[in-house]
Order: structure tokens, then C-alpha cells, then sequence
């Protein structure tokens, strides 16, 4: 078992590691059936990766970081129970194979198990997070073990994305004793930690031309067939009576979800390849359009992040004029990385695609946002010298940032700034609020 979970670690850091990659995320999926949970993906830890050295003189001083919470149960009970339900009607009719009756007690197993923790961090959600913050003190030792280092770490109001803060603080503070760690939670900062709610930004979400791709999408993907015959002994009771789309959908939602778990249960064995790559194929299009810089929500989604990046830009202007070392850590959710990954530019994710039937030649959102995915910035400076060095990570990898630089992976902050400065500008000329 051990050895097969440090296989199933190694795949993914090669996975992770090689961002341009001959494999189609057909072969991906294939390889590893839970790339296609998209955000519901436990966090992939990097294992063996190698980090390119700083230029010579240059040392880490600040690093500036934004986390989604780790991994989670599911948020709603009706997430749990419309598959528990269609599954016991069928069962009560006398209409489920033994497979149908296998996969109902799997679910009703972990309906019950949820009881009480919808949405809430799981023990391996507190895991990631103490590894994450491990590592950040092994990679950055000039920062997290300096004396009295002094730690901002904010995070939005929810439990989760909170007790993810005090996981990956207590490992900072477990490697440092004397670090002075400030933790917060709350409302008064959600505009920049979660500004999910622009009713502005959302009104681009909605237009014919959506509609009819992801319906398109929905009818390329989408087929229940073969697995209401696994699960049915009926087939016409199946048309009458089974919502075949709920309860798909829900199974591999549940699916999805159960590797951040600490349970033996699985429900990937109940899908085909195909049917977990089509699945995925469509919230892929729907992840991209409704938070990526697609032309059918008129390049806007990303902008839902302009406060953070203004954020992340003032906090970084004060923190650079500081003597000694600090961290700025912040914890939230995956529809802030995802389209803060867009706006930043992080590995060419704020490109347009248009040919939506091959998107996932290009763009694969299980890159960007497993639960516990994260954003680190990291500014190293020079003794006698002005120009500050910024390299960032995504989930612990290096990325590419969109200007120009002779000391790749590492870029000048004044280049950098100025770029994203222009940013914000643009987000203002569109009427998006920046504070």
C-alpha cells in the first residue's frame, strides 16, 4: 500500500513538474484517473523536484503567498443525498443490480460519514498544509528561520481556510520558535481574499454564446447510458424515472472527492476512462469560461482578483523597505487562485483560447487548483544592490510571469510591478473595483 501511494506521489510531481507536456490530458487521465476531480484533486506534493539557484548574491527576504484551504468534504448534504436517494428508490423498487446496491452502500457510507463536517478540512487538508509550510521553511531557510521573523498570515472567514492558516503556521513556527506569527480571519478583508460576489464581473458569465458552447460541451461529454446499465436492471424504468444526469454527475462528484478522505471506499472503479476524461473535458470549458481570460466572458473573470493583486503590490511595497525578513501568507479558495493565476500571467494560463473542443490541449485546470494549491512569490535581494528579484511558484513549481528577464525563473520586481500596475490600471478603465 505504502509502496504504492509514494508511485502514485511520484506520477503526479512528474505530472505537475513538466507543465508543457507531449502526453494529451486524455493519456493524463488515463495514467491517473483523479486528475479528472479538477479542483477536487488532493494536493499533488512535490516530491524530487529541483529548483533552479538564485543569481549569485541574491537571497530570499520576503515571500508573498496566497493558499486555497486543503482538502475538504463536500459542502452541500444534497451533494451526498440526490445520489443516496435516486440510488434507495431504485433499490426499493427492486430496479438496482448488485453493483447499483454495492455503489448506493458506498455512498449512503459516506453520506453518514459527512454528518456534521459538510465543507469542513479533512485530516489530510491539515496535512497538506503542514507539509506546504515545511517545505516553505526548508526552501527558504534565510526567511523562516530568521529570529523574531515576523508572519502576516490573513484568511478569509470560512473554517476551513482557517484552521489551513494555523496548520501551515504551526509548521513555520514547529521550524522557527521565535517567529512572530499574527494570524486574522476576517470580514474585513474579504474584499480582497474572496471578492466572489461582484455582481458587475458575474453579469459577463451570462450571454447566448456561453450557453450554446456549454451546451455543445454537455452534449459532446455528457453520457449516462452505460453506467445507469451497470447500476439498472431496467431500462425503461430507467427513462421513466431516474434523473440520469443528477445522478452521474453526483456519483462522480463523490467519486472525485473521496481521495481526501482517509478511507479505503472508492467509486473511480465505477467510471471508464473515457467517461472520467469527459466528465472532467466539460467543468474544464466551464472552470475556463467563467474564470479564466476567455473571450466569451469578454476577458473580464480574471479581474475578479484586481484587489488582491492590488494587495499583493502594496503589502509587497512595505514589506521591501523592511531590514529584516517577513512572510505574508493568505488563505482562501480556488475561485480566487484560479483566476489570479489568469491575471498574474503564471505560466501562460492568462492566454485566450478559442478552439473550446481542444482546450484541454493547452489549458488543464487540475494543474492550477487541487485543494491546497498555492501562489508563492519569493523576493531575494542583493547587498549593495537595488534590484529586487521575484521568482513565483505555482503549487511549489517554478512558473513563467509575463515579462521579459535575463535571470529566468527569475524576474525584476520593477519589471514586474510595472506590468501589473498597467493591469490594474486596465481593471479600472473597465469599471472593475480595485482597493
Amino acid at each position: 500500500m505504502k509502496f504504492k501511494f509514494f508511485a502514485f506521489l511520484c506520477l503526479f510531481s512528474i505530472i505537475f513538474g513538466q507543465q508543457t507536456t507531449a502526453q494529451s490530458a486524455f493519456e493524463e487521465i488515463a495514467a491517473n484517473r483523479r486528475l479528472s476531480a479538477a479542483n477536487y484533486l488532493a494536493y499533488p506534493e512535490p516530491i524530487g523536484v529541483k529548483y533552479t539557484a538564485a543569481p549569485k548574491g541574491y537571497k530570499p527576504f520576503y515571500i508573498s503567498h496566497y493558499a486555497r484551504h486543503g482538502s475538504r468534504w463536500l459542502i452541500g448534504e444534497w451533494e451526498y443525498k440526490q445520489a443516496v436517494d435516486i440510488l434507495r428508490k431504485g433499490a426499493e423498487d427492486g430496479k438496482l443490480t448488485a453493483e447499483g446496491l454495492r455503489v448506493l452502500a458506498i455512498c449512503d457510507s459516506v453520506y453518514r460519514m459527512s454528518s456534521g463536517r459538510l465543507g469542513e478540512l479533512t485530516p489530510l487538508g491539515a496535512r497538506q498544509h503542514r507539509g506546504i509550510g515545511r517545505r516553505m521553511t526548508q526552501n527558504f531557510p534565510e526567511i523562516f528561520k530568521y529570529k523574531n521573523l515576523h508572519v502576516d498570515a490573513r484568511s478569509t472567514v470560512v473554517i476551513r481556510c482557517i484552521l489551513s492558516m494555523m496548520n501551515e503556521c504551526l509548521s513555520v513556527q514547529e521550524a522557527n520558535p521565535s517567529a512572530v506569527i499574527k494570524t486574522d480571519a476576517s470580514h474585513h478583508d474579504m474584499y480582497y481574499m474572496n471578492y466572489e460576489s461582484d455582481k458587475y464581473l458575474q453579469s459577463f458569465r451570462k450571454s447566448d454564446s456561453i450557453s450554446s458552447v456549454r451546451r455543445k460541451s454537455w452534449n459532446t461529454h455528457f453520457h449516462p447510458e452505460r453506467l445507469m446499465s451497470v447500476l439498472y436492471n431496467d431500462t425503461a424504468y430507467v427513462n421513466q424515472n431516474v434523473k440520469q444526469a443528477d445522478l452521474m454527475s453526483r456519483l462522480f462528484a463523490i467519486a472525485s472527492n473521496m481521495q481526501s478522505l482517509d478511507t479505503d471506499l472508492e467509486l473511480y472503479s465505477l467510471f471508464t476512462t473515457q467517461e472520467c476524461y469527459d466528465l472532467w473535458a466539460e467543468s474544464n470549458l466551464n472552470w475556463y469560461i467563467y474564470y479564466g481570460n476567455c473571450e466569451l466572458s469578454q476577458h473580464m473573470m480574471p479581474y475578479f482578483e484586481a484587489s488582491l493583486l492590488n494587495n499583493f503590490l502594496q503589502t509587497a511595497d512595505s514589506c521591501l523597505k523592511l531590514s529584516e525578513p517577513s512572510a505574508t501568507l493568505r488563505f482562501g479558495h480556488e475561485v480566487v487562485v484560479l483566476p489570479l493565476t489568469a491575471l498574474l500571467e503564471l505560466d501562460g494560463y492568462g492566454k485566450t483560447y478559442t478552439d473550446y473542443e481542444h482546450l484541454d490541449d493547452v489549458w488543464r485546470n487540475y494543474r492550477i487548483f487541487p485543494m491546497a494549491c498555492n501562489i508563492q512569490m519569493i523576493f531575494y535581494r542583493k547587498k549593495g544592490s537595488d534590484d529586487i528579484l521575484v521568482k513565483t511558484m505555482l503549487n511549489e513549481h517554478e512558473v513563467t510571469m509575463p515579462v521579459a528577464t535575463d535571470k529566468a525563473p527569475y524576474y525584476h520586481w520593477k519589471d514586474l510591478r510595472a506590468y501589473y500596475q498597467k493591469k490594474l490600471d486596465t481593471a479600472r478603465e473597465k469599471k472593475c473595483v480595485v482597493r
